[in-house]
């Protein structure tokens, strides 16, 4: 059976061939719709209103998405021109050795991702359902929920990429029928309307890095699934339009429903399912369904670029083993629950710390230092040490690292900055990189041996 017909043949570190690249500009569009039209990110535009009025966070999601979408196209199409994974493609700043640290922080995050939504998207069913039949069991259907995400997930990227087609085209039809319900039933023009919180926590620029930070949650993930697009303008222009509009509709969801809900002197609440169900139960249904399909088009990809990283640490074990204990973990730890909401801005904020560094680091180092050039072969196998630097271990990229997460602590935890921390923690990090490889003359070219201050 060829790796075309079996769809899992490629869920491994190597890269993957030109001729058996099968993403076309409506499976990488659909992929990224299915990616980010999620439950957490619903629950992102929850924050924003009423503490800034709904165009205006509207508008800070639009300019929010379409900014932090750059890095994103950017990062998957290293991914389009290697066919590597991101966790493996870490190698080429990190080091062979020293990309293990990335990408253990990678496999953790993304699991920890996977119990947030498991989660949620158990909750938004079982609503789903109770306003249906009656019947009400959290626990079973955040197990049921994260089972579904598994057994796709074990038919590896092209199990996925057949599922986000169907489930992207659902989610975006059936999101129209929410949203023309609530705008009519519960007035565009009062939420338009709606007078902001007397003391708001999240300001204009606040939104603005949540927005931005949402982006960067995908960057480690992004060559995971972008390395089988058939074209780098197919993966540049589908995965920005698609995670764009995505996101658009997902905080825009999450911001309307929070707001009518305020409006209604309901509890605050993200879910559509809780504001509809009690007033037209079959609507509430659809609006369950919507979020149910959020959760399992996102986690798969979670649950996958999990494995991914796994791999990237112990390349020889196989796809099936790793996927299947993740998939375990992520059920038990969903449930959790209301512990997982009640944290999910710091968790937001902590992803930030974690990963904006990293993906300054690995930008930096592919399209300036290393002329948009890396040898994928020597990147999986470390025969000629092209990325070897001292001993396996990039030190530099390592301190730049360290500095990049401790400046995003400090201003956001420590001195939170008024701004948000986020594109301030991407440049900060990207400078310092960049300042010390150029002042170490560190340098890695395709065509010569490798030569420089800190390599052996």
């Amino acid at each position: 059976m060829s790796g075309r017909d079996s769809g899992v043949s490629y869920d491994r570190i190597a890269p993957v061939p030109q001729a058996d690249r099968s993403m076309n500009f409506f499976s990488t569009f659909s992929l990224w719709i299915g990616a980010n039209v999620v439950v957490t990110t619903v629950f992102t535009g929850m924050l924003l209103v009423p503490d800034l009025h709904f165009w205006r966070a509207m508008l800070i999601v639009l300019v929010g998405s379409v900014i932090g979408g750059i890095p994103i196209v950017l990062t998957g199409n290293i991914g389009t021109r290697t066919g590597l994974p991101t966790m493996i493609l870490s190698r080429g700043a990190f080091g062979h050795r020293g990309a293990v640290l990335p990408s253990a922080v990678n496999t953790l995050v993304l699991i920890g991702w996977s119990w947030i939504q498991a989660y949620m998207g158990g909750l938004s069913l079982n609503n789903a359902v109770h306003y249906v039949t009656g019947y009400s069991n959290i626990n079973l259907f955040v197990i049921f929920t994260e089972i579904v995400v598994l057994i796709i997930t074990l038919y590896g990227h092209r199990g996925i990429e057949r599922a986000e087609n169907i489930v992207a085209v659902l989610m975006l039809l059936l999101s129209v029928v929410v949203f023309s319900y609530m705008f009519v039933h519960f007035h565009l023009a009062a939420l338009a309307t709606m007078p902001v919180s007397e003391h708001p926590t999240v300001t204009t620029m606040v939104g603005f890095d949540l927005v931005v930070s949402t982006a960067f949650s995908w960057i480690t993930s992004s060559c995971d699934y972008n390395r089988n697009a058939k074209t780098q303008r197919t993966g540049i222009v589908a995965s920005w339009i698609g995670y764009t509009v995505a996101t658009v509709l997902a905080m825009g969801l999450g911001a309307a429903v929070s707001g009518f809900s305020r409006l209604a002197h309901q509890p605050q609440t993200y879910d559509p399912t809780s504001l509809i169900g009690g007033i037209n139960p079959g609507l509430g249904f659809v609006a369950g369904i919507v979020i149910f399909l959020s959760v399992i088009s996102t986690n798969v990809m979670a649950l996958y670029s999990a494995s991914m990283s796994f791999l990237a640490i112990f390349p020889r074990v196989k796809f099936f083993w790793p996927t299947l204990v993740m998939g375990v973990v992520a059920v038990v730890g969903a449930l959790l629950k209301g512990w997982l909401t009640n944290e999910f801005e710091n968790f937001i904020l902590m992803v930030g710390t974690l990963f904006i560094p990293v993906s300054a680091v690995i930008l930096v180092d592919y399209y300036l230092l290393k002329g948009g050039k890396y040898d994928a072969e020597d990147i999986i196998s470390g025969q000629k040490k092209r990325y070897w630097y001292r001993g396996g271990v990039n030190y530099i990229s390592y301190f730049a690292y360290v500095l990049g997460a401790v400046f995003a602590y400090v201003f956001t935890y420590v001195h939170a900055l008024p701004t948000g921390a986020t594109v301030f923690t991407f440049l900060f990090t990207a400078l310092v990189y960049y300042g010390l490889m150029k002042l170490s003359r560190v340098t890695v070219t395709i065509e010569d041996t490798v030569v420089g201050s800190l390599v052996e």
